[in-house]
């Protein structure tokens, strides 16, 4: 596996955003019924689509400052990442409501065409800020990109599962996600008291061309692509899909094991499971 070019790779992801708001716009205008429980706890089929409202309009306020009243939403002091994730996505289903959630495709159509739009041209390491995950946590351009397709792929899944709308996520979507996403929210999700003693190096191979190096020690992670040569405590590999549903909770890990899709090997295979247990996901 050779070295990745950033450029090239958030532009695809661009390409793949782009792809991914047309059909998440269809999806949301199909819902047949907005109250219908969703599988996440406490949300409806209607407040998932909310939440990806709030997440279009977060990072496109990012740029055109449209949003102002982060003060409503935002706890006031940082705290553990899982809870305040929680607290935030909770504030901010309530941004929209009623008639506001049945024109939910056309704002996240709407907001992802500016987002494109005003991020063009502009290089993959460019900061954005993202209150949301913390009072001073700034992300890259990239990494922004490669969440948006994320909360749409998934959120996307989450609405098709429970109304039986047609939804897929496609193995190169997947891919650049996790090689976007994955090396800087998985040190911001690291739950910090479970990660407190523990020394472990993990070598996550994605197949179809992706390489992540998990190394967690005394409490903070690093995750980097393409890492020199290094000992490991334990080796993941794994196809795109179901590695991305893993680590997001939506589905359980034993499944693509039983169908050859994933596998532990290396020093100490046990160690694979407990790799979910280290990253919080709200």
């Amino acid at each position: 596996m050779g070295s990745f070019d950033p450029v090239t790779e958030h532009e695809r992801t661009r390409a793949a955003l782009r792809a991914a708001v047309a059909r998440l716009a269809r999806l949301l205008r199909d819902i047949p019924d907005p109250d219908t429980p969703s599988g996440l706890p406490e949300w409806t089929v209607g407040d998932v689509a909310a939440h990806l409202g709030a997440v279009y309009l977060a990072y496109c306020s990012a740029f055109t400052g449209e949003f102002t009243g982060w003060a409503d939403v935002l706890p006031p002091d940082d705290g553990p990442f899982i809870e305040r994730i929680t607290a935030v996505n909770a504030e901010a289903v309530r941004l929209f409501d009623g008639e506001e959630r049945r024109r939910l495709g056309d704002f996240v159509a709407e907001r992802g065409e500016t987002f494109l739009r005003v991020t063009e041209g502009l290089a993959p390491d460019a900061p954005v800020p993202a209150p949301w995950y913390g009072q001073r946590t700034t992300l890259t351009l990239a990494t922004a990109t490669g969440l948006l397709l994320s909360e749409s792929l998934l959120h996307g899944l989450d609405i098709a599962r429970r109304t039986r709308l047609a939804w897929a996520i496609d193995p190169d979507e997947a891919r650049l996600v996790l090689g976007q996403v994955m090396p800087t929210m998985m040190p911001l999700a690291l739950d910090v008291s479970r990660a407190r003693d523990v020394s472990l190096a993990y070598d996550v191979v994605i197949r179809g061309g992706l390489r992540l190096a998990v190394v967690i020690d005394s409490g903070a992670a690093t995750v980097v692509r393409d890492a020199p040569p290094r000992a490991y405590d334990c080796r993941i590999t794994a196809a795109p899909v179901p590695f991305l549903l893993v680590a997001f909770r939506r589905t359980p890990v034993w499944k693509p094991i039983v169908r050859g899709r994933m596998r532990a090997s290396g020093r100490r295979p046990w160690l694979a499971p407990r790799l979910t247990r280290l990253v919080a996901s709200p």
